[in-house]
Order: C-alpha cells, then structure tokens, then sequence
C-alpha cells in the first residue's frame, strides 16, 4: 500500500525517487538556479494556470449584483473546486514518481517551479540594489513584491517593505510548502500553492473580496498556523548565525510582538526579524486605496537602511538552510528505519 505523504509511506518509491530525497534535490536546484525562468517564457508557470483559472471564475460568479451570502457561497464553491482539481492532478504526478522508475523527474520540476526561497532572496535583494541607487529605484523594485503604494515611501519605508517582505514570505513560500510536502507529498504542496495563490487574488478585505474570498482567506490562515510558527523559530535560530543579530531578541520580541500583527501569522516571521536585526517593523503603512494604522512590531530602529536589509537577506539565507538541514535530519531518520 502506499500513502503518498513523505513522513507516512509504508512503501516508498520502490520504482522511482525518495520523495524526501526528491524535495531535497528540488530545494538544492531552486537555492541554485530558482525557476527555470527561460522555460516558462514558453510555457505557462504553473501557478499562472492556477492564476488564471481563479480570475476566470472570479469574473464570472463574483459579480456586483450579487448579495454577499451569494457572494460567500460562490466563493467557497471556487476553493472546493479549485482545491479539488489541483489535489486529484498531484496525486497524479505523486502516483506517477512511486510506479514508475522515470515518473519523479515530473514531480521535481513542478516542485522547483513551486517553490520561491531563490525568487524570493532575487525580489528583495534587487529592492536593496535598488534603494543603494537612489529612493525611487527603490520604490520601483519594491512594487514587485508587496501591495502598498510605493510612492509615499521614503528610504526607509522602502527597506522596512523589503524586509517585512522577506520575512513574511520565509513562512508562507518557504517553509510552509516544504511543511505541506512533508506531510503529505506533492499534492500537500500544490493544494497549498493553490490556496495561498487563492488567499493573494481573492483574500482581500475590501468591498469586492470581503465576503467571496472569505472561505480561501481562512483557509489559507489555517495552513499557515504551524508552518509560520516553525519559520519563527528557524529565523530565531538562523540569528545564532549571523553576525550582529541577537537570538535573544528575536525569542523575546516573537513571543511578546507577533500577536500585535494584524495577521494571525504574519507577525510570527517578521517579530523575530525585527528583534534579532534591532529594528521595528509593520506600524502604520499606506496601501493604494486604504492607510493601515497597526503597532510596531520591535524596539529597535524604524530608520531601517540598505544594511539592515543586506543582513536580513543573510540572516534569510541562514534560516533557509536550517529549514533545508530540517528536511535532510527526516530523510536521514526515515531512511534509517527503513
């Protein structure tokens, strides 16, 4: 019989790849090269198809004339749809890398293509390219990685967005798909890509996504629980590494401060950040149509510099190989008991 989650095989890959071995390789390949970017000039990125089809449904059952219980019910329809699809196609591809002595370099590829620890250090180390250039090549390159508007920033508004960037999406593009994956293979990982692809198009709590995005906002708030959590930890951690960050800090200022974020998890990545770096981060900050007033996350510097973001691209590139190391400790200890 076999299960088709790394961690609760019976009987694994006998024809194919380890599937904790194939994760590995897949996160060795995207910390080397990232997506294979000259490959989807020609083809559509998977989560461009998930992308796609999530606005195709939007246009056509998110309409203004539609009452927000109709709303909430067709929204929650797309998650079931979309997560339904997406879980019986990667269990095809996982059923693919078990049976079949060539079926996991499939799985591999989609798995790189899947995960973002490479895309997510290239964003925000050309955001502090940039800012060392001048302010508005800065707010030029931090447009690309988070939702509010770039024009109000000043230099220092600009590396705090870049670093809270960073964090936040330590938890929810590097460590929660390898959490999902480990747990439950490929479809773990594609049915979480699905939902967190869900949770950026239509999670928004504004008048349009309040009520037909609910059901993939919280759903996506449901898997980020644990995986936020360990990505708190790993950066705390990661700060026993790196030179001038204080794990002391991040501990103290994760278990006082994450609660403060207007998010149930986003806080757990970036409270750690900003303790072991000495700095403060969230506090208020304009979005295109909204102003957000939240608390200040940290004790330390707002005045957040050029440096400040190098070294929290290093501390990012310590803690993912804590989570790379997590990963290889599994494969060792099942492989063991085999």
């Amino acid at each position: 019989m076999f299960t088709f989650g790394p961690l609760g095989a019976t009987q694994f890959a006998h024809a194919g790849l380890d599937p904790l071995i194939l994760l590995l390789l897949a996160l060795l390949v995207d910390a080397y090269i990232g997506d294979p970017a000259l490959l989807f000039r020609y083809i559509k990125h998977p989560v461009a198809w998930i992308g796609g089809l999530i606005d195709t449904l939007d246009q056509r059952l998110n309409r203004d004339k539609r009452g927000n219980i109709d709303r909430l019910i067709r929204g929650a329809l797309v998650v079931v749809f979309i997560v339904a699809l997406v879980g019986v196609l990667s269990t095809g591809v996982a059923w693919l890398t078990l049976t079949h002595p060539w079926g996991w370099p499939i799985e591999l590829f989609l798995v790189i293509a899947l995960l973002a620890g490479r895309g997510l250090y290239d964003h925000v180390r050309a955001v502090a390219v940039g800012l060392g250039e001048s302010v508005e090549a800065g707010r030029e390159a931090v447009s690309h990685i988070v939702g509010r508007d770039p024009a109000g920033l000043d230099e220092h508004g600009v590396a705090r967005a870049g670093i809270e960037s960073l964090a936040e999406n330590f938890a929810d593009g590097v460590v929660a798909p390898v959490f999902w994956y480990v747990l439950f293979g490929f479809p773990g990982l594609a049915i979480y890509k699905a939902v967190n692809t869900m949770d950026s198009m239509i999670g928004h709590n504004n008048t349009r996504y309040r009520y037909f995005g609910m059901t993939a906002a919280r759903l996506d708030d449901v898997l980020n629980i644990i995986p936020a959590r360990l990505a708190g930890l790993f950066i705390t951690l990661a700060a026993v590494f790196t030179p001038k960050a204080s794990p002391a800090q991040a501990l103290k200022v994760m278990l006082r401060d994450a609660g403060k974020h207007r998010s149930p998890n986003a806080g757990w990545s970036e409270a750690p950040m900003a303790g072991a770096l000495g700095l403060a981060l969230a506090g208020p900050r304009r979005y295109t149509d909204h102003v957000v007033e939240d608390p200040w996350i940290g004790d330390g510097r707002a005045r957040v510099t050029v440096k400040d973001m190098q070294l929290a691209l290093y501390l990012y590139i310590v803690a993912s190989l804590i989570n790379v190391a997590f990963v290889a400790a599994l494969a060792v200890v099942r492989i063991g008991h085999v």
